[in-house]
């Protein structure tokens, strides 16, 4: 058994204080593991290359981790202050491709890798006394304070993960063997694949909020489908088998490639699959830190891309329609399998949580009543895009988890790798790549009559998108006109020079776009990338889709497209981003408007960003601020609040008064109105607000 296997916490229980011991000891386990395994890097000089174009130098990925615990307690007002701001900004958001991921190198400053170690030291203290010090009933439930720290600590295991790929990635002379990282020493003839009947039935998958394990918000909820008995391959795809289509043009023969995989292949220039090495007529295999001879028998590590492309090249090999397998049908796989969820399953019986080796092993060591490899040794790519099951709800503190994965271009892999421990190795988790990333993941093929599921846009079924949807992109209604347009006129209005805009706070969208009709650049920001998505959508696929609630469960769907809307020749002016308004990234710089709408009552802080706001501006800038001034404890904790109190003395405390002694060093205040605006909750229920608009001119302060 490896030092580094240890099964994660269950929710459930009856003393609190052991529960308390159980997640120390899983939360350490946890950051030794991920500082271990950054020792692979031959150097600190190593943290700031990139083993991969799309993604960030390693040293944005050893501070995430930590930043993420800071941010999630922030967000969720478990602690009132930050340990380094500048890390918890810079450090937060990038790991995806996604379209507001900053992957531009020049914009950063990264800190020097001690002063990051330091970092993570003083968060590791920090999570470890809120472990002992934070309430803790039992069992732990989703709006508990501990579930924030047990979410901190599985997104580290899902980076452990994910970071032994990017070091798998580097150049062999910048990483160095670590001796506890064990490579499986052995490896012979690969066995020969066949095919294993599995029986059909109905298929109930996702889980209920009961559950005594963690789970990511994707796996609660339920999902049935009917599948029709199916065969499945004894074996996860060997090195062995998969050089057979390498070597007879797999690669090179277009026909076997759907649009994407031509278009990686145009991309990557892949020959073969990421970590084979050709050297001198031979294939060789990179583990983690070296050249091996090609272990014929371990399972070939490629994307859904490529392993699509093998299907389709054994499909027309052998006449018979092979493809990848469904979530639905894994599912059965496991169930013929007679696999138990942990901590019933037993480590040893299968090449994961780190328990035997640090790479993959032969495809034929660990069965499972007939099938190997059903969990561990690599993931397996599936068909199904990932979508939330009935009842699907984002959980609060980590809403963009899932949400911006719904989108039919990330694959569901399955059944866990050697590097998965946590939640990774758990029967209800779901997780998705695109589907030209690596991972850990091979695949075994399947002959079934299902079709892959193709999911609906994905904000027809998120509520309060599609009610943002419809506020900023629906009807008037009762004669009041469209917020978002009327505050961009507002700012044409008083901005004098309109070269760049900030839209902060921008939700899906609208303003952003109405924005660049004045100005050359105009960048959104919103903290949540459940709402940005749509404004990326309508800017690259030309469209948005949502559904308005009209009474109970139903809805009336909606399109609207950029052309509609006037935004075709626009689009190239808007970009939009993720971010926290309290704490910026410090490249958000240099706008002649800065527009935050309805923003500051639902800030956890507002004054550490109504303090700095200056300071990106340029000279003689404007600052629009608007707000119905609802402060709500749920948002802000009350001393945070602007206004809406009485102080100490009874005098009532008003908002803008608040906002003029704050800002009233460093802007001038030229303009106040009244604007309406109309949020519509069904077809016979509306919000009916008033917001204050506050114009702000930054004065020309001679320094």
């Amino acid at each position: 058994m490896s030092k580094f296997s240890l099964y994660p916490v269950t929710l459930d229980g009856t003393d609190t204080e052991a529960k308390r011991e159980e997640i120390r000891a899983y939360f350490h386990n946890t950051y030794d593991i991920f500082e271990k395994i950054f020792e692979v890097l031959k150097s600190d000089e190593v943290f700031y290359q990139k083993s991969e174009s799309t993604r960030h130098p390693m040293i944005f990925y050893f501070g995430h981790t930590a930043t993420f615990f800071v941010n999630k307690l922030i967000n969720m007002k478990i602690i009132k202050e930050r340990i380094n701001p500048e890390f918890e900004s810079i450090f937060a958001v990038g790991v995806d491709e996604m379209a507001w991921d900053d992957l531009e190198s020049s914009r950063y400053k990264w800190p020097k890798v001690d002063e990051a170690r330091e970092y993570r030291k003083k968060v590791r203290n920090l999570v470890d006394e809120l472990i002992t010090s934070l309430p803790l009933t039992l069992p732990i439930t989703q709006d508990s304070p501990m579930w924030i720290i047990l979410m901190g600590i599985e997104h580290e295991r899902i980076h452990i993960e994910t970071s032994l790929v990017l070091h798998r990635q580097m150049p062999l002379e910048k990483v160095k063997e670590v001796k506890e990282f064990n490579i499986c020493p052995h490896s012979s003839a690969a066995p020969k694949n066949e095919m294993i009947t599995i029986e059909g039935g109905n298929v109930i998958l996702g889980k209920d909020k009961s559950h005594n394990l963690y789970g990511w918000d994707n796996e609660y909820g339920e999902f049935s489908e009917t599948i029709e008995k199916f065969k499945a391959s004894k074996y996860l795809v060997s090195n062995a088998e998969f050089m057979k289509f390498v070597k007879e043009g797999g690669y090179e023969n277009a026909e076997f490639w759907d649009d994407e995989g031509r278009k990686f292949l145009e991309i990557s220039g892949a020959k073969h699959p990421p970590f084979w090495v050709l050297e001198e007529g031979r294939y060789r295999y990179r583990t983690l830190s070296k050249l091996i001879d090609m272990p014929l028998d371990w399972p070939a590590d490629v994307n859904a891309l490529e392993a699509e492309a093998f299907c389709r090249y054994k499909s027309k090999k052998d006449g018979v329609i092979y493809s990848l397998p469904s979530e639905a049908e894994y599912r059965l796989i496991y169930e013929h399998a007679g696999l138990r969820d942990i901590p019933d399953f037993h480590e040893s019986r299968a090449n994961l949580n780190f328990y035997h080796y640090f790479s993959s092993c032969p495809v034929n060591e660990f069965g499972f009543n007939g099938i190997y490899d059903v969990v561990g040794n690599v993931w397996q790519w599936s068909k199904t895009p990932i979508f939330g099951f009935e009842g699907f709800e984002v959980h609060p503190a980590y809403d963009d988890f899932s949400v911006p994965t719904f989108d039919n271009r990330h694959a569901l892999i399955l059944g866990s790798s050697w590097a998965s421990s946590g939640n990774l190795i758990m029967k209800h988790s779901r997780y998705a790549f695109r589907k030209h990333f690596f991972q850990n993941a091979g695949f075994r093929y399947v002959i079934s009559s299902s079709d892959a599921r193709i999911e609906s846009d994905v904000y027809e079924s998120d509520e309060l998108v599609s009610q943002y949807c419809e506020f900023q992109y629906g009807d008037e209604s009762f004669g009041v006109k469209n917020f978002a347009l009327e505050c961009a006129k507002i700012a044409s209005k008083f901005v004098k020079k309109q070269t760049k805009a900030l839209d902060l706070g921008c939700a899906t969208g609208r303003a952003t776009f109405e924005l660049a009709r004045s100005f050359n650049e105009v960048e959104g920001i919103d903290f949540s990338a459940r709402f940005i998505g749509v404004g990326v959508k309508l800017k690259d696929e030309g469209y948005i889709a949502f559904a308005s609630k009209t009474e109970g469960d139903l809805v009336q769907k909606k399109k609207v497209t950029i052309e509609e809307l006037g935004y075709e020749n626009l689009k190239e002016r808007v970009s939009f981003w993720q971010g926290d308004a309290c704490n910026l990234k410090p490249t958000f710089n240099s706008y002649d408007l800065v527009m935050a709408t309805n923003l500051i009552d639902r800030l956890y802080n507002p004054r550490l960003f109504l303090q700095s706001v200056d300071e990106r501006l340029n000279s003689e800038g404007v600052l629009i601020l608007t707000s119905p001034y609802t402060w709500q404890e749920s948002s802000t904790k009350k001393e945070f609040w602007l206004g809406g109190y009485r102080d100490e003395n009874g005098k009532e405390i008003k908002t803008i008064d608040t906002l003029k002694e704050i800002l009233g060093k460093k802007f001038e205040l030229v303009h106040l109105q009244d604007l309406e605006f109309v949020i519509k909750e069904t077809h016979r229920k509306f919000q009916h607000s008033i917001a204050e608009v506050s114009v702000w001119r930054k004065k020309n302060i001679a320094k």
